[in-house]
């Protein structure tokens, strides 16, 4: 069974910065597309970022410019840079993964707090 494992979540002020990880556990990780969700109190989960297996990534526009997703193949691992974060940015951030065959697996979520 596929695991997703984030860290990296917690308190900043506006404008400053974090930086998720998520560790997979297992799979043919190479092959994964990898993405971030995150759900605010009272909000639909909405995607903010991916990056397929080439490398090719995507963000959501109201992270565009702030975020950055990466990935370490030789590692399982996938990151979420996060600089001039907003108060509205707060929310449980999700790592997702989809393999070749379309399933989808999830982490357990990180709370990402911004406040002063």
């Amino acid at each position: 069974q596929v695991q997703l494992v984030e860290s990296g979540g917690g308190l900043v002020q506006p404008g400053g910065s974090l930086r998720l990880s998520c560790a997979v556990s297992e799979g043919i990780f190479n092959l994964y597309a990898m993405s971030w969700f995150r759900q605010a109190p009272g909000m639909q989960r909405e995607k903010i970022a991916f990056i397929n297996n080439g490398g090719r990534t995507a963000y959501v526009d109201s992270v565009k410019g702030r975020f950055t997703i990466s990935r370490d193949n030789a590692e399982n691992m996938v990151y979420l840079q996060m600089d001039s974060l907003k108060p509205e940015d707060t929310a449980v951030y999700y790592c997702h993964a989809e393999d070749p065959w379309k399933t989808e697996y999830w982490g357990q979520g990180t709370q990402v707090t911004v406040s002063s």
